[in-house]
């Protein structure tokens, strides 16, 4: 079964179990694929819809952390929530110790000695945990290695 009808099943189950935050959060995602299909004319398969669920993910955690400064609790749980139902859409997230090794053996494979080989390093790693771990924690655990 494929991403984009599993979906649509989800999107059926959720209305039928009265689920608002799954089918809100469904719903979010089955239109930026249409979006992007739209805007771009062309079919996604389902690494390009990981990619988007994965975008979507990252925008949905910058919204808690901003959720979370001006002290909107009831935003801030539902963020939570909806995190929760992307999350279950992407593949198994690494480990920070999985990424640590990663990143280890990285720098070593590119034979990276200090902070200007931060692009090389990035560009080397992200291919490698497409889908799988976050930008930002790849770079800080980069940094932390470097230096």
């Amino acid at each position: 079964m494929s991403l984009k009808q599993k979906l649509q099943e989800d999107l059926k189950s959720s209305m039928k179990n009265k689920d608002n935050t799954r089918k809100s959060v469904v719903t979010l995602i089955r239109a930026s694929i249409k979006q992007y299909e739209v805007d771009n004319r062309v079919e996604l398969g389902d690494a390009e819809i990981t990619d988007l669920i994965a975008k979507l993910l990252k925008q949905t955690r910058d919204s808690l952390g901003e959720f979370k400064k001006a002290n909107r609790d009831d935003l801030v749980s539902q963020a939570e929530a909806e995190i929760e139902v992307l999350k279950e859409y992407l593949p198994q997230q690494l480990s920070e110790e999985e990424l640590n090794e990663i990143v280890i053996s990285t720098i070593s494979e590119v034979g990276a000695t200090s902070m200007k080989d931060m692009k090389k390093i990035m560009s080397s790693i992200m291919p490698k945990v497409k889908g799988r771990a976050d930008g930002k924690l790849i770079n800080e655990l980069v940094r932390k290695n470097l230096q």
